[in-house]
Formats: structure tokens, sequence, C-alpha cells
């Protein structure tokens, strides 16, 4: 007889399978026993009726704790009333073990700590497995994007001899003979220094920030996907962006209903946002619109904005509200941009950038400019920062020999995981938050 998983179970209707996984819950009804299971790839109810199995086995199943380890054999049935849609009529069970004391979870309500600090049990629950499900789709979804349109991945390294962005908020890590070394804000450099190698890369890895915030858009690591093109304009580079948000959306749709039904997500903006058409606004229309949004809706409490200040989430809460897919705001101040954003030529005090701010109150979700190819401007804006040259020497050869215009973006996973699941804290869009208040599991 075939050991078959849930998430194919449709296949098998009408069929006898053998399913191994985990008892989650149970309840019974006079002779009958309905066992909640899962498996891995998905959940569903198996139902034992007495007489259809052997007398020792129904009475076993009766008294079956939570995350019991199982082997049921049963006949696939379709049922529309059942989770899934199908239900397994038990002909057998085994336990392969029981819990050696009482589960902690339980079908009562847990509050966030302890649900966080039993993270390594709650990733078996059905939010946190339909959350990380998506995540895995999303993850596949960006290595097929990037590969059908001749990407090449460069893996970049994570202990780094300096900031990206001149930021002091870096984790310091210890080497030989006194010498310092950061873990990684980002893996941008290196992707420059690849596309001029490939022509166009992107990495895709962990990345640390040493922010002491406790906000729920913040991690201190998390993942971000960074492509880099050469010869690649500011334009195109906003097009490659709503390019890849597009097929990311779609793949989801397309592949985890289930989960964004288990999540209860309001599909209603993501398919919308399929379609693409993302509105383009520059930062000074972008800080007329929220200065009159304050003024208009005091009950929101926004700070006004002063033209060269940076938006904060409410602000950008309160822009994406006026749209119903992601936006692109675009030419920044300079002064509140890094050092390498390639300046507009039309208005000096500008850079040629573009954040895109996803809809629903979730804000940025990518960070992405032209960068500087010119090698005198680029050493000028080294030192207007105040940055180590001698750091950035090997970066400055990728100005000396054979420069070019180039671009690329940064993507943060955990937001855009957070943003399309629909959940409140990005905390549940990793396995294992690590975050300025936990360091555990």
């Amino acid at each position: 007889m075939q050991r078959v998983f849930i998430e194919e179970i449709a296949k098998y209707d009408g069929q006898e399978v053998i399913i191994r996984g985990w008892l989650t819950g149970r309840r019974s009804k006079g002779k009958i026993h309905f066992l909640q299971l899962r498996d891995g790839t998905g959940f569903m109810q198996a139902t034992a009726f007495k007489g259809e199995l052997p007398d020792a086995e129904f009475e076993e199943a009766d008294h079956l704790p939570q995350e019991s380890a199982l082997e049921v054999r049963g006949l696939v049935r379709a049922d529309s009333r059942a989770p899934g849609g199908y239900e397994l009529s038990v002909r057998g069970l085994r336990v392969i073990s029981r819990p050696s004391r009482e589960y902690p979870i339980t079908p009562k309500e847990h509050g966030v700590d302890f649900l966080m600090d039993h993270r390594h049990l709650y990733l078996r629950h059905r939010r946190a497995w339909a959350v990380l499900r998506v995540r895995d789709e999303l993850e596949r979804a960006i290595h097929d994007f990037f590969h059908a349109r001749g990407f090449v991945r460069l893996d970049a390294p994570i202990l780094t001899p300096n900031a990206v962005e001149g930021t002091t908020d870096l984790f310091e890590v210890d080497l030989f003979d006194g010498e310092k070394a950061y873990l990684s804000q980002s893996g941008q450099l290196y992707a420059e220094a690849g596309a001029m190698a490939f022509g166009k890369v992107y990495t895709f890895g962990p990345t640390f920030r040493a922010e002491r915030s406790k906000t729920r858009r913040h991690l201190l690591e998390f993942w971000m996907i960074e492509p880099e093109v050469a010869f690649m304009t500011h334009e195109e580079n906003m097009q490659l962006q709503e390019e890849l948000v597009v097929y990311l959306v779609g793949r989801v749709l397309e592949n985890r209903k289930l989960e964004l039904e288990m999540l209860e997500r309001d599909t209603r903006v993501l398919q919308t946002t399929a379609q693409g058409r993302y509105p383009r606004i520059s930062y000074t229309q972008a800080v007329e619109m929220v200065n009159q949004i304050a003024q208009r809706k005091p009950e929101l409490g926004l700070t006004p904005l002063q033209w060269g200040d940076d938006f904060g989430a409410p602000h950008e809460a309160a822009l994406t509200a006026q749209f119903d897919r992601p936006i692109f705001v675009e030419k920044y101040p300079a002064a509140i941009k890094a050092f390498y954003m390639q300046p507009d030529p039309d208005d000096p005090r500008l850079v040629k950038n573009a954040d895109m701010l996803a809809p629903e109150g979730v804000g940025e979700i990518i960070g992405g400019s032209e960068r500087i190819h010119d090698p005198e401007l680029l050493r000028q804006k080294i030192r207007e920062h105040n940055l180590p040259e001698e750091v950035f020497d090997w970066y400055m050869d990728l100005r000396l020999f054979g420069t070019v215009p180039h671009a690329g973006f940064g993507i943060g996973l955990e937001r855009t995981v957070r943003w399309i699941c629909g959940i409140e804290h990005i905390r549940e869009a990793i396995p294992f938050p690590r975050m300025y208040t936990r360091m555990r599991p």
C-alpha cells in the first residue's frame, strides 16, 4: 500500500493509502473518533468508526495526546464538509511515538511572547505553517524570475570590512590580532563588482542591522535580494522591480491559495498588484500629498514634513492608502540618501533613486537607484560622507577599469512576506526571528 502526502490526497480519491504524520487534535462523538492530522505538507481529518478497525486501535485513538506521531491507513473519500474537501476513513492505526510530556501549545489562546518562546514548536501550527509556505514559494519564485532573465546568482560575503551606507548600525566582529570586521548590511557593493563581470547578477542572503528598534517592521537579521545590472538606467531599474513584484505576487496567488485562505487573507489588493501599472510619483509630490492628508485628516496625527525630511512609517502608510497597488516614490534629496547614488542631472539636489511602497500600511519593500559611475564624483561623495577611502579602494577600481552606468535594488524578503500574507508583525515572516528584544530559540 502506498504512503502518500496530504497535499496530493485528491489524486487518491476512493483508494486506500497510508499517511504518516502527527495528531494536532481529536474529538469523539459516540462510536466515531475525529482525528486531525498533519504531515508537513498539509492538514486533513481522519475518521475512525468503531467496527472498522480493531477494538484495541479504536480504544487507543480515543486517548492519543496532541502531537503523537502516527501511521494511519485508510480510504480517501471526497467530502465537501471536511477541511480540504477530503477525509480519511481509518482502517488501521499505528502509534510511532507519544509525547513524553503534555504539549505546551493547546487550542486555547496564547500570548505572543509565549508563542515566540515556543517558536520551535509553533512552526507546526497552521498560521506559522501557512506563512512559511508562502515564504518558500517566494524564494523559489525569485530564483526562477532572475534565472529566466539570464541573471547569475552571486554570493556576497557576510563578513565585510566596512559599511555600505555609512551607517553606524553595524554588528562588529573581532577577528585576529585586533582586526575588526562587520556583519554585512547589504551585498550591493559586491553585486556591482559582479555586474561588471557577468552583466547582470543578484545576491540572496542574510543581512544584519544593529538597530535598537522594536517596531513591527524591523529585525536584526533578515534576508535581502539585490540585483545589479550593467548599463541599466533608473527607469529600467523601476521597470525590473515592477516586473519582479508582479511575478512574485502572481506566483503566490496561483500556487498558495490554500495558505492564503488559512491566513484569511483578503486578496483583492494582491489581485490588483499582479496586474502591474504601479504609479510613479516624485519625492516632492509625495511630501505635498502627505501634508495635504495631514491637514485633511488630523485624526491620523501625522507630523507635517519639510522638504528634505525622510518619510516615517505613518507617512508611508498614509501615502499608500491613496492607492490600490504598490507605488514608486522617486528622486529623493541626495542629503538623506547613500553616497553611491547617481545625482539627477535636472536637479543636482536629487538622486536617481526610487522606493517601492507596498499598500495596506506596509510601506517600503524595495529601495533602488542608479549608481554613480564617474570615479571623481564617487571619490567626492565618499569624502563628503566622511567615509574611509582606503576601505573603498577596490570599489573605486570598478570605476577605473571600464566604468559604465549601472543600477540595482534591494528587496526585503520578510517585508514582502509580511505584506503578501497580510500579517501584522515581521517576526512571523521568518522561521526564527532575531530582534532587539529576542534571540531565543
